[in-house]
């Protein structure tokens, strides 16, 4: 049995798709473990192994699913038909995924920071215009793709594409266009996405102009919500370096759930 999950795990890994072991560590069955996928039906994950009770694989296949969505490891305590708040076993969740990914939208001035530290981060980078002479290789050697394309439609072939995974909880979309042309269409795709950051530059004058269009075109309170604009947490950052450390900032940030002062809940003059 443990040759046939490590086959599915290289398997998996081979075709890039996330993939979690959840081992029993501690409990009635020391070793025991169940390989955890993810299936078109994220309510039903794809389990393979048991850890020794069908309640309590199925509990533990839905919190592997959760790590998979935050991509990381975590041990967890259960009761012996997976009952929270007990402490009957021990379970090791490891997961294996691919790298979450950025995308930004502008092959501009701030781009090639923001694209340097999301390397050194682990992350995919793709950069995206739709201008030719701006989106190029050479500009920027720093990321995984260099795509000539309006945001908008790269977004749609994204999720569309069922060779693709769909953005998830920790992707990241970062618009600095700052043109209405290309920043409106590709925030209202972004919104129809599951990804777990969208930021967007601009000065609040720009915001408050982009927040109407976006509206115009569809956008509801809850999108409005979830984009974070003017792009970056308030440390006063000037240079194209110093604004790139602020917007990772905020996406570490809003992936941890920690509370720090943001450029959009903030007033006053951005640098």
């Amino acid at each position: 049995m443990a040759g046939q999950l490590f086959n599915r795990l290289a398997t998996e890994l081979r075709a890039s798709r996330p993939v979690a072991i959840a081992t029993e560590v501690d409990g009635p069955h020391p070793g025991a473990k169940i390989l955890v996928g993810t299936s078109a039906t994220p309510a039903e994950p794809t389990v393979q192994g048991s850890l020794g009770n069908p309640d309590l694989d199925r509990v533990v296949a839905r919190d592997s699913i959760g790590c998979l969505e935050l991509g990381q490891n975590e041990i967890r305590h259960y009761g012996s038909r997976g009952e929270v708040n007990q402490q009957d076993l021990t379970v090791f969740i490891e997961v294996f995924a691919p790298p979450p990914r950025m995308l930004i939208f502008g092959a501009v001035d701030f781009t090639a920071a923001l694209a340097r530290i999301g390397s050194i981060m682990g992350y995919s980078i793709t950069v995206c215009d739709a201008r030719e002479a701006f989106a190029t290789r050479e500009r920027f050697p720093m990321a995984d793709q260099v795509i000539v394309d309006w945001p908008h439609r790269l977004l749609e072939q994204i999720e569309q594409d069922p060779q693709t995974k769909s953005l998830g909880n920790r992707d990241a979309i970062c618009i600095l266009t700052h043109d209405p042309k290309f920043d409106v269409p590709a925030a209202i795709a972004a919104f129809s996405t599951e990804v777990g950051y969208i930021g967007a530059m601009g000065s609040r004058s720009t915001q408050q102009k982009r927040q109407r269009k976006l509206i115009e075109a569809g956008a509801t309170h809850e999108d409005l919500g979830r984009l974070h604009a003017p792009i970056g947490l308030d440390l006063g950052a000037r240079t194209p370096e110093e604004v790139a450390v602020s917007i990772w900032a905020e996406i570490i940030a809003t992936h941890t759930g920690r509370n720090a002062p943001n450029l959009r809940d903030a007033s006053g003059p951005l640098h």
